[in-house]
């Protein structure tokens, strides 16, 4: 027999794959070693150095005192003038009992008490401690998401391990604010809407066979009514909502998608579908996903429910509802009318920023955020820098590489969507505009372009599939060896020049003190550092 040609042959991440699949053992072993020496990195990227720089950076001036004063008394309190630098030096417990109006839910902000009790609110470790290990968490969760929607442990690997290399989540797992958390809780509940969206599959499975064999097919109640996948979704996105109110998109956005997916579900599997089906549908997905969610949210304003001294605590007082919603406690009418009082703020927050970024501009990355920058003159402090000196910076700028080529992925997928409707390709998509199309709505309003790492998992995962694609893996029965050499080969090289900008940037998200000229080599475009 004549030797296969080299082109025809499989290339070695092929064979390696078979030998895998072929070994039970070895395969369970990967499956579980490959995320634990993910996580680890991505921790040790995320907590070495933690509590540099000792100072309250961009927001934290806002959360962490908050949560401090929130852990302490229940609600977030005023701080005197100058609090800073006397929270700074070690002065915590300054705080006064008079209320602070505060826009965001407190959730996010009892995690970074979490933190500060364990270390202690003088130690800047424990003001981050928490961002920290929900970024670190973050990364896993990525992979397991990915594992269920790519089908491959591999291409898991690679959507966890480009996170844990990457700037946005790096620098947002190193600052007390809450957009970290509200990224995991995001993509917690979309996780749970993939598990319910397998148990569909496999419910459709179970019926196809079960005609095949002549038997009676499973009825319609159990595909309704018992998801508990759906209830944890609800959990999750109501924990997102009590961490920031743009949680609220994400819980519309997996409503509309599970009532057009259960009515595409029931038409596969064979029923007449008529418009009370959807309404049918439509209740019963309300009911499951948005009950534990206000539960989850209303539980977060615990503190300040069972205090007196909140911002708005009794406000209702004076004016109780008549009528209709007499009966609702005056606790929850002042917490309602306190609400009313944030939107209202919230809507317009419209103050000029240096670092301002709405969000039609954040594909582009024309704008990330400076989180802290410290100036070192030459020879002082263990600056080497010379005559310019040497700065200190944490830059929550994403790796352009991974971002620019995600923005083209995302894209891709929606080609992809409308040509094969694989509903993994719609997962993405529905949560990449979930978390980004409603803020197009507020193009007036203060933001930035570090929100977007709730957003970024999902563009990742929409990066993953694209890489997957270029490998052959999905069209592996298709595919010739060849083909499929150069695309992994495409993918390696990719890999490769991702890294190396990793380690390029990563001083700038570190807050390492670095050479003047060498902060300047980051100076790609206009608009960045």
């Amino acid at each position: 027999m004549p030797p296969t040609p080299q082109a025809d042959r499989p290339s070695r991440y092929d064979r390696w794959r078979v030998r895998v699949a072929a070994d039970p053992g070895l395969e369970r072993l990967y499956g579980w070693l490959a995320p634990l020496l993910v996580t680890a990195l991505a921790g040790i990227l995320r907590f070495w150095n933690l509590g540099h720089p000792h100072s309250l950076v961009f927001d934290e001036t806002y959360y962490v005192k908050d949560a401090w004063s929130q852990w302490n008394l229940g609600y977030a309190a005023a701080w005197p003038d100058g609090a800073d630098a006397s929270f700074v030096a070690g002065q915590t417990d300054i705080f006064t009992t008079d209320p602070s109006f505060v826009v965001h839910p407190p959730l996010g902000k009892y995690l970074i008490g979490v933190g500060m009790w364990l270390f202690g609110p003088d130690n800047s470790f424990g003001w981050r401690f928490a961002a920290a290990l929900f970024g670190t968490a973050l990364v896993l969760l990525l992979f397991f998401v990915a594992r269920s929607l790519t089908r491959s442990t591999v291409f898991a690997t690679v959507a966890s391990f480009l996170l844990a290399i990457d700037g946005l989540g790096i620098v947002m797992s190193r600052v007390a604010l809450l957009d970290v958390f509200l990224a995991f809780f995001v993509l917690l509940a979309f996780w749970f809407v993939v598990i319910d969206r397998t148990r569909a599959l496999d419910r459709l499975a179970a019926r196809t066979s079960a005609i095949s064999r002549g038997g009676e097919p499973p009825r319609w109640g159990p595909v309704l009514w018992n998801r508990p996948w759906i209830i944890a979704a609800g959990a999750a996105a109501g924990a997102a909502t009590a961490v920031k109110w743009s949680g609220v998109w994400v819980i519309a956005a997996i409503g509309l998608y599970l009532v057009v997916t259960d009515a595409l579900e029931r038409r596969r599997l064979g029923y007449t579908f008529w418009p009370t089906d959807a309404v049918r549908q439509g209740l019963a997905s309300f009911v499951l996903l948005v009950p534990v969610a206000a539960v989850i949210y209303l539980a977060s304003w615990t503190g300040w429910l069972v205090t007196d001294g909140g911002y708005d605590r009794h406000a209702a007082d004076a004016s109780p509802a008549t009528g209709l919603f007499a009966w609702v406690p005056l606790s929850i009418q002042s917490l309602w009318k306190y609400h009313t009082t944030i939107y209202s703020s919230m809507t317009g927050m419209t103050s000029p920023h240096s670092y301002a970024s709405p969000a039609w501009q954040w594909a582009l990355l024309l704008r990330p955020t400076s989180m802290y920058a410290q100036a070192t003159p030459g020879g002082e402090s263990g600056c080497i820098g010379g005559d310019a000196g040497c700065l200190d910076i944490l830059y929550s700028m994403p790796n352009p590489l991974l971002w620019y080529a995600s923005i083209v992925a995302t894209v891709f997928l929606v080609y992809r969507f409308v040509l094969v409707r694989d509903w993994r390709y719609a997962v993405v998509l529905v949560g990449i505009a979930a978390t980004w199309l409603p803020w197009m709505a507020y193009p007036e309003r203060t933001i930035f372009q570090f929100y977007t790492i709730a957003i970024w998992p999902f563009l990742l995962l929409a990066l993953t599939f694209a890489l997957q694609h270029i490998a052959g893996g999905a069209s592996e029965s298709t595919a010739s060896p060849l083909r499929r050499k150069t695309g992994q080969r495409v993918v390696l090289v990719f890999l490769g020049v991702a890294i190396a900008l990793s380690v390029f940037w990563y001083p700038l998200w570190s807050g390492m003190q670095v050479p003047y000229e060498f902060y300047r080599l980051h100076n790609w475009i206009q608009g960045w550092v």
